[in-house]
């Protein structure tokens, strides 16, 4: 029995899955949604205003932004199972920051969406679900 789940969590159906998935099997623990900021995914779709003054700090506000409305479009799916979830958003790479979350944090479980990304970037980056079963202290479910 889990006591503590993480769930990385984007925009994508699989994360949204992922989130049933934890919502049904592990209903009863703790439940933390974790969003991470990724400066380098951001950098590979930026416009050249990004050597504009300011422009980093506006991006980092939106992006902020997005994970709140992601968030609660998440509690509202949680709130139907009465389940209230907690949330977290780092600034990193994908998996490094899910896999250094666990490390330092009580978490007993992780389930994740199979993939989130596409095209260019996920030849380019590999696949953040691989590396977390890789190198993730706890069991980790993938769902696709």
């Amino acid at each position: 029995m889990s006591n503590h789940v993480l769930v990385p969590y984007d925009d994508s159906p699989l994360s949204e899955r992922a989130l049933e998935h934890a919502l049904a099997e592990h209903g009863d623990a703790e439940i933390t949604l974790l969003h991470v900021l990724d400066f380098v995914e951001a950098g590979y779709s930026a416009p050249v205003e990004t050597t504009l003054p300011g422009y980093w700090e506006e991006w980092y506000e939106n992006a902020q932004e997005e994970a709140e409305a992601l968030f609660e479009e998440a509690r509202a799916t949680a709130e139907a199972e009465d389940v209230t979830l907690g949330t977290e958003t780092l600034v990193g790479q994908p998996a490094r920051s899910i896999v250094e979350y666990v490390e330092n944090e009580p978490v007993d479980h992780v389930v994740m969406g199979s993939h989130g990304r596409s095209g260019i970037s996920r030849l380019l980056v590999g696949s953040v679900a691989e590396k977390v079963l890789r190198r993730a202290p706890c069991p980790v479910t993938v769902v696709r």
